[in-house]
C-alpha cells in the first residue's frame, strides 16, 4: 500500500494553481479520510488474522489438562478449595422408554445423563467473552465421578456415528459431562389389582467408591427430570415422575445415593378389547344351550366342551404371559368365575339329561301302572259279573298318602297344588309359573335361563365396584 505522506504529497502537487493557491479542498479532505478508514480496517483484519482461536484452545488444553499442572486421579476440592466433599448435580432427560415387561418386571429406558461439578483446577482465560467453553470428547482426560446405576440389569452405550458423549469446561471451573445411554432396569411389580393396577418404576444412581465425606449427588436446582413430549408407551401412560434421595450405609460407610420414581398407569383399554369382552361372549355362548331341546345331546355337548375349552386356554394363555406370584390377581377372578359359569352350563346339561330321562322312565312307570289297574279293574269287573265276589271278599285301593295332604293330578299327569290342612293351597306366582311345565328338565333350563345371567349381573356389579375403587400405593 502506498504510504500516506507520498499520496498525501501526490494530491496537493496535482490541484496546486500557478498563483500557490489551493481549490478542491473538500475533496481532498474525503479522500484522506476515506484512505484512514481503508488503513484501520486493514490493521485490524490484520490483528484478527494473527490471532487463531483452535490453536488457542489446543494451547489452553495443553495447559490446564498437563501432567504437570492437572491430576485426574484427585477428585476436585470442594467449593472455594475447602477439604469439603465434591458436589455433583445430576440432571438427566429420558428420550424414551419401552419394553416394560410383567413378566420379567423390568423396563427399558433410552436417556441423556448429565453430571456437572466445579474444578477449580481447569479454570483458564476466556479472552474478553470470547471463549464461552471448550470441548472434548474424550472423558478420560478428566476426572469423573464413580457413579453407577443400581438396579441396572443391561445397559450399553451408543457410538453411532460417533460416541454420544462430550465434556465440555467453562472458564469458571465448571465440567459438564453429558452422555446418552440405554439401560434396562429392574422394576419390582405388585400384580394384585392387574390389569386395573399401576405401577412404580425407579431408576437409582450412587457413588460406588467414594463416601459422603468425598462425593455427594444432588439433583440440579431447576427440572431436573425431563420427559420427551412425544414419548409414546404401548401398554401404559406415564402419569407422573418424583426425584428423591437414597442414601445407602454399608459397612465400609455411607454412600450418596439419588433415584427418580416413575409412576406408570396400565392402558386398561387392550385388556378390555383382548380379555373381558371375550371372556363375557364366551359365558353369553355357554347360556345358548338352556334354550336347546333336552333331546338334542350333540350340540349341547359340543356347545358346553367347546367354549370350556376355549376359557380354559384363555385362561392359559393369560397366566403365561404373567410371572408365577402366590397372591391372588384381579385377573384370576374373572378368569376364575367366567370358568366356573361355562362349567356350571355344561353341568346343568348333565343334569338336564338326568332328568329328562328320569322324566321318560316317571311317565313309562305311569302308563304301565294305569295299565296295570285297568287290567285289574276288568279282572274285577269280571269276577263280580259271575258272582264270585261279595261285600265281603271286595277290596278297595287304599291311598298311598294322608288324605289331608292328598297330592291331586289332572289328566296330563302335573301337580295341580297341595293343601294344607286348614285347607288353604300354597301356591305363589313363581310356583304357579313354574308349575306351567310339565318335565323337570325343562324346569331346570327355564330356571337357568334366569338365574345364570342374574348371578353373573351381580358378579360383575360386585367385581368392578371392588378393583376400580382400590388405589396402588402411589408415589
Amino acid at each position: 500500500m502506498v504510504p500516506f505522506s507520498i499520496l498525501l504529497n501526490l494530491l496537493v502537487d496535482s490541484f496546486r494553481l500557478t498563483d500557490g493557491s489551493f481549490f478542491l479542498q473538500p475533496f481532498l479532505f474525503a479522500v484522506l479520510c476515506c484512505y484512514s478508514i481503508a488503513a484501520a480496517n486493514q490493521q485490524q483484519n490484520g490483528a484478527n488474522k494473527k490471532v487463531n482461536f483452535r490453536e488457542k484452545e489446543k494451547q489452553i488444553l495443553d495447559k490446564i489438562l498437563g501432567p504437570a499442572h492437572y491430576d485426574r486421579r484427585i477428585r476436585p476440592s470442594a467449593a472455594n478449595g475447602t477439604d469439603g466433599p465434591t458436589i455433583v448435580d445430576i440432571n438427566l432427560m429420558f428420550r424414551g422408554i419401552s419394553d416394560i415387561s410383567d413378566n420379567k418386571m423390568q423396563f427399558s429406558v433410552i436417556l441423556t445423563f448429565r453430571e456437572e461439578w466445579l474444578d477449580d483446577r481447569l479454570k483458564f482465560e476466556n479472552m474478553q467473552g470470547r471463549m464461552k467453553y471448550l470441548t472434548l470428547n474424550d472423558p478420560s482426560k478428566v476426572w469423573m465421578p464413580d457413579l453407577f446405576f443400581s438396579n441396572e440389569r443391561e445397559g450399553h452405550f451408543h457410538n453411532i456415528i460417533v460416541p454420544n458423549v462430550y465434556v465440555r469446561i467453562f472458564p469458571n471451573g465448571w465440567v459438564l459431562y453429558s452422555i446418552r445411554i440405554s439401560l434396562t432396569l429392574s422394576c419390582p411389580m405388585n400384580l394384585k389389582l392387574f390389569p386395573l393396577d399401576r405401577q412404580t418404576c425407579s431408576l437409582s444412581m450412587g457413588s460406588y467408591g467414594w463416601t459422603t465425606e468425598d462425593l455427594v449427588f444432588l439433583w440440579r436446582a431447576g427440572d431436573p427430570v425431563q420427559v420427551t413430549q412425544n414419548l409414546q408407551l404401548p401398554r401404559f401412560a406415564l402419569e407422573k415422575f418424583k426425584t428423591d434421595s437414597c442414601n445407602s450405609k454399608t459397612n465400609t460407610g455411607e454412600y450418596s445415593c439419588l433415584k427418580v420414581d416413575l409412576l406408570f398407569r396400565r392402558e386398561f383399554s387392550y385388556y378390555l378389547i383382548t380379555i373381558y369382552i371375550p371372556c363375557c361372549m364366551l359365558v353369553i355362548v355357554s347360556w345358548v344351550s338352556f334354550w336347546l331341546d333336552a333331546n338334542a345331546v350333540p350340540a349341547r355337548v359340543s356347545l358346553g366342551v367347546t367354549t370350556l375349552l376355549t376359557m380354559a386356554t384363555q385362561t392359559t394363555g393369560i397366566n403365561n404371559s404373567l410371572p408365577p406370584v402366590s397372591y391372588t390377581k384381579a385377573i384370576d377372578v374373572w378368569t376364575g368365575v367366567c370358568l366356573t359359569f361355562v362349567f356350571g352350563a355344561l353341568l346343568e346339561f348333565a343334569l338336564v339329561n338326568y332328568a329328562s330321562r328320569s322324566d321318560a322312565h316317571r311317565e313309562k312307570m305311569k302308563k304301565q301302572r294305569k295299565q296295570w289297574e285297568m287290567e285289574h279293574q276288568a279282572a274285577l269287573d269280571a269276577m263280580a259279573a259271575d258272582g264270585l265276589l261279595d261285600d265281603r271278599n271286595s277290596f278297595a285301593m287304599k291311598p298311598l298318602v294322608p288324605a289331608s295332604t292328598e297330592v291331586i293330578f289332572m289328566e296330563d299327569g302335573r301337580d295341580r297344588g297341595q293343601q294344607r290342612n286348614d285347607g288353604m293351597p300354597t301356591e305363589t306366582c313363581c310356583r304357579t309359573w313354574i308349575g306351567t311345565y310339565t318335565l323337570r328338565s325343562k324346569r331346570i333350563d327355564v330356571i337357568s335361563r334366569i338365574i345364570f345371567p342374574l348371578v353373573f349381573a351381580v358378579f360383575n356389579m360386585a367385581y368392578w365396584s371392588t378393583y376400580l375403587n382400590q388405589d396402588d400405593d402411589t408415589i
